[in-house]
């Protein structure tokens, strides 16, 4: 397996009141239908600067609809593409130049910095404020989400949690991802789902708390002890290529 073949077995995906952000397209929401190729780009991209040579791998929730949905990058919004975000830049994203898939005139983007600047998810502010905090190269380390998908409620723009089966079809990702590292990465799970799926399928990593809800000083802490962690700490396991 290759990064472009791992893209194209996520584009497969469909399953009904989850949202593929490689796969399907909102005629409401969307730019238009080359939204999906876009985010198809953005991925790959996002990927082979990364893992040639990443040694973290930091694991979420799910996509939400804020970040990912629209981004086509886990754990990453359009802000941050678009040279929008404070701190974090496109030159710490990618290579290529991004775009924006969200439709300004979306009629579910009711918030005007959204319409002008792009989707802004918190969540992915403090990963990746975290990361800069401590000056770790943003090419060193991937993030993901156990289910990649986008799980929501009746409109679109909403999130909710993934279900256990749906854990479970996204852990086939996550192990297929791992694939495709050139060694074994230390392992971060942000959250109880992420962290117990992986523990489920016998993966050694790392818990944080959701920085959600109150969890942003307990997850800046847990993440400043993963990263200066001894090595054999976090990536006991090994990799089996295909």
């Amino acid at each position: 397996m290759n990064i472009t073949s791992f893209i194209q077995d996520l584009s497969l995906y469909h399953q009904v009141g989850t949202f593929n952000p490689w796969r399907d397209y909102d005629p409401i929401s969307d730019i238009n239908c080359t939204a999906v190729t876009i985010r198809q780009r953005q991925l790959q991209n996002y990927l082979e600067l990364r893992l040639p040579h990443a040694s973290y791998l930091l694991i979420a929730e799910a996509a939400g609809y804020q970040g990912c949905h629209f981004s086509g990058i886990p754990l990453t919004c359009e802000r941050m593409l678009l040279h929008y975000h404070p701190q974090i830049k496109p030159v710490h994203i990618l290579s290529i130049s991004p775009q924006r898939t969200s439709r300004i005139d979306c009629p579910y983007i009711t918030n005007k910095m959204q319409r002008d600047k792009g989707m802004n998810e918190p969540t992915d502010t403090y990963v990746w404020n975290a990361l800069i905090t401590h000056k770790l190269s943003p090419f060193n380390v991937v993030l993901w989400n156990i289910f990649p998908f986008h799980p929501h409620k009746k409109n679109l723009f909403s999130n909710r949690t993934p279900t256990d089966k749906e854990l479970r079809q996204g852990l086939i990702f996550t192990q297929k991802l791992l694939t495709l590292f050139q060694r074994p990465p230390h392992i971060g799970a942000i959250g109880k789902k992420a962290a117990m799926t992986l523990a489920n399928a016998k993966i050694n990593c790392v818990t944080m708390r959701h920085p959600a809800n109150g969890g942003a000083t307990l997850f800046r802490q847990q993440f400043a002890s993963w990263i200066t962690a001894p090595p054999h700490c976090t990536n006991t396991y090994s990799l089996t290529k295909t």
